[in-house]
């Protein structure tokens, strides 16, 4: 089935309405909205205990001993457990198969849920207590007193890696965990040695707290009959994070439930599992009762994966025409204290795959040393590599521009992959099998006015202001090749229900999943549900994340679709008293080829609920549950322009004007996209202009609330401008390309581009983000400073 030529064939008003590339509103938000969502710390069970943990409050130290008696004694308290009494259970896995640069295996060093001989940063878990109340859990675990022999600690990735810093694990020398490599060396150093021009920056890539709307929580029940855990939890996606829970706990798949609600956010942070997760199904088993854990927002600053933390030297070579010739990035990332589930992909593979964008760059190295620090681990953060890639590559771009005397726009042009060159082999080694850049890029230059930016800028000077234009293109390798359920049940009350291995965790799945079996099936809208967060309902899943949702959950909708027209057309020959063969599946009806002799599909399901009863061999049902094996990846692409002021007196920074230009082929829902891109470009605003973890050098995070830790708000930022430029995926059946990180992309590229630009007047070639005020006007200061020297 062709959902892309079947767009336009149905004149039924109802399929019109809500079929594929309507803007159908969402379906969850008149629940979500009047506080009736279903999260996590919603559940309240009958006779459920409730934990706390007790964290390390140094970022490395030996464990000398761990007091409980004090606490255990407490009014309430049920239990106060330590890594002794976890013997037995797994180790938190990181998934990624990467080999160092010689061939080695990478360095992973164990990580058990409760730290026994060393910690090894700010909130490394050490206990827990279990009591009767919340309150007086939390009593009990101040009253843990631990011994803990300080040690120097190291936060920073390159400082990790210089001579005689602390070491975190015997079995990584150096504090090494991955030495990375991609690209052949003795190429690119010939293409740098015969360039014309290199131009090379140092890129700081700072560190993020995720900061999800809802912070995470859950409740573990056990069943000793049938010795079967139940975790009612976050996660991105329900299959796999059932499948880290019986990897920790050692049972069969079987015995572990893995239900999620509804979830306030996660951006990547809540797609792996966690200590406090394997804590709680403990105590539930062993006391016999449901066992709740809520974290606080503090305490969430300090055990929920951090994001990004890069430190990057970048080089772009051209001859002198200002052609691309090679771009080689060498890199610190920063793993934090251990490797979480993916925590090496953004600042190697995915710094790959990313960075080439929409140019014609016919050689690429990238090397990381990925490193441990005295940190919070580091994992995916909206993008997960994404963003920095094309970042790292616009800045380039604007900064060989401006030393090599070429305009920027031109330079972009000269390089850019023309259609005819579609599909095109990067230098990354993926293959691009659709996109219009050239004239995705001047449409983005429409859209901004360009040609208008000399009068604004002459009236902000007017006000005494700086005015800075900042273009930035990106191209994005997002939905990651993996199976996925589809499940189309039709219920007993008349509904139909998606069953579907993603997870909604704030995109919005409902209506689009349902305007793509509406379109395939021709089941009213309204009738449509979906379920996601049952793993005892899923027989695969890959998650949502690395935008992949509709990609790869719709075409399983899609491939579920035909099992259930296959399924129609059996069971529709005997009500209509025809052969198989001459039955044809058109706008929701079975149909004798030929004839107006018809039954509808919710007709046929109706007729089969009233007890239709059936020859041998023929299905019994319409319903359909099928593992669709993975499409290949597609690429998202687009351009942002932004322009920003300045007030050179404070060093303040506004954002005046935003546009984008975006390519996500096929758009199922255009009202969701827009909402996604928008989404994404406030988490790259913030980025830009004021998000950054600071850790002092005792391992201390400076910025552990949100009175230090900036957010984006609302007020500060204009009307996010939206244009489509679809060019379809040929990939995949519905012909789309994700759209969930694309706004982080484009932000990122061109503000801090627009920034720099209006700086230039000082003679300022560069600034890190964020561009917080303090930061941008000591840039001013220094550089009349040097001016005048």
């Amino acid at each position: 089935m062709n959902i892309r030529e079947d767009l336009s064939k149905s004149d039924d008003w109802a399929v019109a309405k809500f079929g594929v590339g309507q803007p159908v509103l969402r379906t969850e938000d008149p629940t979500l909205v009047q506080g009736q969502g279903h999260y996590s710390d919603d559940i309240a069970l009958p006779g459920q205990a409730y934990a706390v943990m007790v964290r390390s409050p140094h970022a490395h130290g030996v464990i000398k001993g761990i007091e409980i008696a004090e606490a255990a004694a407490m009014p309430g308290v049920l239990g106060v457990y330590t890594a002794n009494d976890l013997d037995g259970y797994g180790t938190f896995k990181c998934i990624v198969p990467f080999k160092n640069r010689d061939g080695s295996e990478m360095k992973k060093p164990q990580r058990f849920t409760l730290a026994s001989d060393k910690v090894r940063y700010v909130g490394d878990p050490v206990a827990f207590v279990v009591a009767e109340t919340a309150s007086q859990a939390r009593d009990a675990a101040e009253a843990v007193v631990l011994d803990i022999e300080p040690l120097p600690a190291v936060t920073l990735a390159s400082e990790a890696a210089a001579p005689g810093a602390p070491q975190l694990y015997d079995e990584a020398p150096g504090n090494v965990s991955l030495d990375y490599h991609y690209g052949d060396t003795e190429k690119v150093a010939a293409a740098f040695e015969q360039a014309a021009h290199v131009t090379k920056l140092s890129l700081r890539n700072t560190r993020l707290v995720v900061a999800a709307m809802e912070p995470r929580a859950a409740v573990a029940e056990y069943d000793p009959k049938s010795e079967r855990f139940t975790l009612h939890a976050q996660s991105q996606g329900a299959f796999g994070m059932k499948g880290q829970i019986v990897d920790l706990l050692g049972v069969k798949p079987e015995k572990v439930r893995l239900l999620t609600g509804n979830v306030g956010g996660s951006f990547g942070m809540k797609g792996q599992a966690y200590s406090e997760y394997v804590c709680i199904l403990h105590a539930a088993k062993m006391l016999g009762r449901p066992v709740k854990w809520t974290d606080d927002r503090s305490g969430a600053f300090v055990s929920d994966s951090h994001g990004r933390d890069h430190e990057v030297t970048a080089e772009l070579a051209l001859d002198r025409d200002g052609h691309f010739l090679a771009v080689r990035l060498t890199s610190f990332a920063n793993m934090g204290a251990f490797l979480a589930m993916v925590a090496p992909l953004p600042g190697t593979m995915n710094a790959v795959k990313n960075t080439p964008s929409v140019y014609r760059t016919p050689l690429l190295e990238v090397s990381t040393k990925c490193m441990f620090t005295n940190t919070t681990q580091v994992s995916a953060y909206r993008g997960a590599g994404r963003p920095e890639g094309n970042y790292y590559m616009e800045r380039l771009i604007d900064a060989a521009a401006q030393e090599m005397g070429i305009d920027r726009l031109e330079l972009r042009r000269r390089n850019h992959i023309a259609p005819a060159q579609i599909p095109f082999a990067a230098s990354s080694g993926m293959n691009y099998d659709s996109g219009d850049f050239r004239a995705l890029f001047d449409e983005a230059l429409a859209v901004s006015d360009i040609e208008g930016f000399a009068a604004r800028k002459r009236e902000s000077q007017a006000r005494g202001k700086l005015r800075g234009l900042g273009i930035g293109s990106f191209l994005e390798v997002t939905a990651p090749p993996g199976k996925e359920m589809g499940g189309i049940r039709f219920e007993e009350n008349g509904d139909v229900t998606i069953i579907t291995g993603t997870l909604d965790y704030g995109q919005g799945h409902a209506a689009p999943y349902a305007q793509v079996l509406s379109r395939a099936l021709g089941i009213p809208f309204e009738r449509i549900r979906l379920v996601q967060g049952d793993s005892d309902q899923l027989i695969a899943g890959g998650g949502t994340g690395g935008s992949r949702s509709i990609t790869a959950s719709g075409a399983a909708i899609l491939e579920a679709s035909e099992k259930v027209i296959e399924n129609g057309k059996a069971i529709a020959s005997h009500v209509l008293e025809a052969a198989p063969a001459d039955i044809e599946f058109n706008d929701g009806r079975f149909v004798i080829a030929g004839t107006d002799r018809a039954i509808g599909v919710m007709e046929l399901a109706e007729t089969l609920r009233a007890g239709l009863k059936l020859p041998d061999g023929t299905p019994a049902t319409l319903d359909a549950s099928i593992v669709a094996e993975g499409v290949p990846s597609s690429f998202p692409n687009g351009c942002h322009a932004a322009e920003v002021e300045i007030d050179p007196e404070t060093g303040e920074v506004e954002i005046v004007r935003y546009s984008s230009v975006n390519d996500f082929g096929t758009i199922v829902n255009p009202l969701l996209v827009q909402g996604q891109v928008h989404g994404g470009v406030i988490q790259g605003l913030g980025q830009a202009l004021m998000e950054n973890a600071v850790y002092d050098e005792d391992g201390q995070l400076l910025t552990g609330s949100f009175q230090d830790y900036a957010m984006p708000r609302a007020h500060q930022f204009p009307d996010i401008g939206f244009v489509s430029h679809p060019v379809p995926a040929t990939t995949n059946p519905l012909g789309t390309k994700g759209c969930g990180e694309a706004g982080c992309a484009g932000a990122l590229v061109c503000v801090m581009n627009a920034i720099v630009d209006a700086l230039s007047v000082y003679g300022i070639r560069h600034i890190d983000m964020p561009a917080s005020p303090a930061r941008v006007w000591a840039a001013i200061e220094a550089a009349k400073k040097a001016r005048a020297a």
